[in-house]
């Protein structure tokens, strides 16, 4: 397979910084190397889209903070994403902080409806990112992305790169929240949106859980893009993310979610995000974002 690796340095989407050296630290990890012995040619994109920092640029909207540079960023993403799905290959792309899903989810999406077909999307991550300006209790985009690609939020937002919708709620699964906000919560329950909690995975044991949602994808999309937070990883395993929280995701659980979507074979597209540097720990968060793109990618240990 052709594996085109995306760097999106950004993090103009949260409040801490350090995650848009994430794509470095994965790419220091030896991503490049790693999919290349699967049998992966890979091709690196590392200059998709040039900006200042947050320092230099206006936060605009307090309710949507640096929306113009972000979307920005986010529409040159999509092209990308779409002109490579377009071309049989696979777009793996690295953040940078999680607002980048609004590009990657528009460009896989764009695709897809140009084959009259539905995508799904597997959202791994400790939180929602479903708030919207009106219930979010920060501003930080990365807490609005997917919302917006449900089609809740600002029109500068669900519109970007095409008008409309780009996922149906009812066809996007979250695993290993564990951190939701009021507002959010409360419409991700109205959305439709399918809801995996660290307290079902308590509950009725990962691999069952695993189960379910390889079953909902069968029945509920076509082709699929995977939005990996590490952040949902308990951060034992993964202390270089920007929002740490306890009671995670093992490696172990992480690395079996993503060999089981590859079996699906409807992961046409996938991100990794959130990757902070300045808070890991021998680069030891980075190194697990590669085994996990590896194992989305078709690795297996027999």
């Amino acid at each position: 397979m052709n594996v085109h690796i995306l760097e999106m340095p950004i993090d103009f989407g949260a409040s801490r910084h350090g995650s848009d050296m994430g794509p470095s630290a994965i790419r220091l990890a030896g991503i490049k190397e790693k999919l290349e012995s699967l049998g992966h040619k890979t091709y690196e994109h590392s200059q998709i889209f040039n900006t200042t920092t947050q320092e230099y640029e206006e936060i605009g909207n307090p309710r949507a903070k640096y929306l113009e540079p972000i979307s920005r960023a986010c529409v040159k993403l999509a092209q990308n994403v779409e002109k490579i799905c377009s071309d049989g290959d696979f777009p793996l792309i690295l953040g940078g902080d999680h607002s980048i899903a609004l590009g990657s989810i528009a460009g896989a999406a764009a695709f897809v409806k140009k084959q009259n077909k539905k995508i799904g999307v597997l959202y791994v991550d400790a939180h929602g990112d479903f708030n919207t300006p009106e219930t979010s209790p920060s501003g930080n985009i990365h807490g609005e992305c997917l919302a917006a690609c449900a089609g809740y939020g600002l029109k500068e937002l669900t519109n970007l790169y095409y008008d409309g919708q780009k996922v149906d709620p009812k066809d996007i699964c979250f695993v290993g929240v564990r951190d939701l906000d009021p507002g959010e919560k409360k419409l991700m329950k109205e959305s439709g949106a399918t809801v995996f909690t660290m307290s079902d995975i308590e509950r009725q044991g990962f691999p069952a859980i695993v189960k379910q949602i390889t079953v909902f994808f069968k029945t509920h999309a076509d082709f699929i893009h995977v939005s990996f937070d590490m952040d949902v990883l308990d951060p034992m395993f993964a202390p270089g993310t920007g929002i740490p929280l306890p009671g995670g995701l093992t490696n172990r659980e992480a690395l079996l979610l993503m060999e089981e979507m590859a079996a699906t074979n409807k992961v046409i597209s996938a991100e990794i995000v959130e990757v902070n540097p300045i808070l890991d720990v021998r680069n030891q968060t980075a190194t697990l974002a590669v085994s996990l793109a590896s194992r989305l990618l078709g690795e297996t240990l027999y």
